[in-house]
């Protein structure tokens, strides 16, 4: 160990007298020249940060809770009567407060630090550190309310240290948040900035599309303060629509997050619930190409409807209504829109359904949907689940074949993972909501939202391709090439178009639930703003003729469902006990509880005035 540590010295002595004084007085006293490289790599790991929880996030939140309260999935098949309780939860404040604000304060403090000549340079980085922070916090306060934000990370930057930061109130949030991407686009926009190019896996150094993201993440907040604030949010809509720095119009503007080339989501199974019947029948009846992506084709292919006939097997009825026979009774083709349509079946989302023999097809799939050829036994799904593909990569599959039949597998083909944080799609969605609520802007609803539906459509085609959905290019199991093509899940030219065309999407009647509707669907593909979406719209709507609510009924009495997540109750040995308390205490709520009813009723700020579940949009 001596020895390493001479040569150690040795090496480092040798540097000191080969460097010419004053090079090496110019690289200790020029912060410049040691800034760079550690606000690159403080910017890269807080990007890096923001979405780190992705695999609590999907397997909780998202399909435990979140699309099941919104009648998006089933907690599994359907729903059991214990799925409005919470219990586990996935949050991202861990890396909030341990990666992305450490790292976003530490960029801020290395560049006011620098010398005045110097600071200007480097405006454009300290102002995305914004936008990296804000989108985080939110995913944090849709589900918790108030939490420490201003007075975050300041231990190291205070004196004494402080160590007690207070926690901010939601309404206290969203205006910290519009005056830091104020700034933040004005900093952005400045000329002759400092470039970070390979350090930017988010845009490429492209601060123009970082000003983008911070309109979008404007609109975000003025979304939530809909039925808070109309009027101001209704002045943020107009204030993005009239910006210098632009709002988000086409794919390339995405924020489009990826860990790294080896980066394929979550490290396990998420366990997707399945899809609700509501909503499949709605995107069936449109024709809508997102059901593809955002849903699994059931098993029941042309091969296993012949095998099911050939054993004398019953088919699934709401899968035989689609099967056309020919004179002998044998598997001929598909009925209606034929592959991939008819693949796509959702079930039942009351926990009564369970119960009641007229769904058994749905409910008791293990025991009907059973095929035995000799002594091979399979068991096939007949209606769809939430696509796993979009969570993780990392998957291989096999498609359903008969009993003791050929082995078709999908098997080591991992597709670097695409997380969209903020679209064009959500953007212009967006403002065809605050059109129709009065806003001032440059097109139309109804402009905004046929592009905003292209944008998303386009969008989830991209993800379902990127991140290998095993039947975009076709479906191998038919051995005829014209079926094989047939049940390909990518997007077909003219499909857009006709899906704008269908009455579902005209807005000269209930305008604003169809935005709403389009919006919910929009954000079914992204890990962050469906729950929100929910709680702010009251969609799904009781009762519509569009996309109608089912009734969660158990043992013939509607479940509650809540409205925000559970909150541990906090303990005087922690440090920062007193205001933590107090932050509690402040929006009334009941700590340590997983009631629905108590989760139901004591609401975030934000959700104070939104409609119940179910009654539809506030005009």
């Amino acid at each position: 160990m001596k020895n390493i540590f001479k040569i150690g010295l040795s090496l480092m002595l040798v540097f000191i007298v080969g460097c010419d004084k004053d090079e090496f007085a110019e690289l200790n006293s020029n912060p410049s020249a040691i800034a760079k490289p550690s606000l690159s790599y403080s910017v890269a790991t807080a990007v890096e940060q923001m979405y780190k929880e992705d695999y609590t996030t999907w397997f909780y939140n998202k399909f435990k809770y979140e699309f099941p309260w919104g009648q998006l999935t089933g907690s599994g098949t359907g729903n059991s009567e214990g799925f409005v309780t919470m219990g586990a939860t996935g949050t991202q404040s861990n890396n909030f407060y341990l990666g992305v604000f450490p790292n976003t304060r530490d960029v801020r403090a290395q560049i006011d630090n620098l010398p005045a000549d110097q600071q200007e340079k480097y405006q454009a980085i300290r102002s995305l550190t914004f936008a990296i922070q804000i989108q985080t916090a939110m995913t944090i306060t849709d589900d918790y309310g108030s939490m420490v934000y201003s007075e975050a990370a300041l231990a190291a930057y205070t004196t004494p240290a402080l160590i007690t930061p207070k926690f901010d109130t939601q309404e206290e949030l969203f205006t910290i948040w519009l005056g830091e991407l104020d700034e933040a686009i004005i900093g952005l926009s400045k000329e002759g900035q400092v470039d970070l190019v390979g350090q930017d896996l988010i845009y490429g150094g492209d601060y123009a599309k970082w000003a983008k993201f911070c309109n979008l993440l404007k609109l975000k907040i003025a979304a939530r303060l809909v039925n808070a604030d109309r009027a101001k949010a209704i002045a943020i809509a107009e204030e993005v629509a009239n910006s210098d720095a632009g709002y988000m119009t086409s794919l390339s503007d995405d924020f489009i997050y990826h860990r790294g080339i080896k980066y394929y989501g979550t490290g396990n199974g998420t366990q997707p619930g399945g899809a609700g019947k509501n909503v499949i029948d709605f995107l069936i009846g449109n024709k809508d190409p997102r059901v593809r992506f955002l849903f699994t084709k059931n098993s029941f292919n042309g091969e296993i409807v012949q095998g099911f006939i050939d054993n004398d097997k019953a088919l699934p009825p709401y899968v035989a209504a689609n099967v056309v026979l020919d004179a002998d009774g044998d598997f001929e083709g598909w009925a209606g829109a034929g592959e991939p349509w008819v693949r796509y079946y959702g079930a039942p989302l009351s926990p009564d359904a369970q119960f009641d023999d007229v769904y058994d097809a749905y409910f008791k799939q293990s025991e009907l949907n059973q095929l035995m050829i000799g002594s091979n036994e399979k068991r096939y799904s007949s209606t769809s689940r939430y696509s796993e593909r979009i969570t993780r990569t990392k998957m291989n599959v096999t498609y359903p074949t008969l009993p003791g039949g050929r082995i078709l597998e999908l098997k080591d083909i991992y597709p670097a993972m695409k997380v969209v944080l903020g679209s064009s799609a959500e953007t212009n969605l967006y403002l065809a909501e605050f059109s129709l609520l009065g806003a001032t802007l440059p097109s139309s609803a109804q402009e905004f939202l046929n592009e905003g539906v292209r944008l998303s459509v386009e969008r989830m085609n991209d993800l379902a391709k990127n991140n290998g959905d095993p039947y975009y290019e076709g479906d191998p199991v038919y051995e005829d090439d014209v079926m094989e093509a047939a049940g390909a899940t990518k997007l077909r030219s003219g499909e857009i178009d006709a899906l704008l065309a269908q009455p579902a999407l005209n807005l000269a009647t209930d305008g604003l639930e169809k935005v709403y509707i389009q919006q919910y669907l929009n954000f079914a593909a992204t890990p962050g703003d469906f729950f929100t979406t929910v709680r702010r719209s009251g969609i799904p709507k009781t009762g519509s003729a569009i996309l109608p609510r089912e009734a969660f009924m158990s043992g013939g009495f509607e479940l509650t469902v809540p409205r925000r997540f559970s909150i541990g109750t906090p303990t005087a040995d922690y440090k920062n006990y007193a205001n933590q308390k107090a932050a509690i205490d402040a929006q009334g709520f009941t700590t340590g509880t997983n009631d629905p009813e108590i989760l139901n009723a004591e609401r975030l700020w934000f959700d104070m005035n939104n409609p119940v579940f179910g009654a539809g949009p506030k005009n």
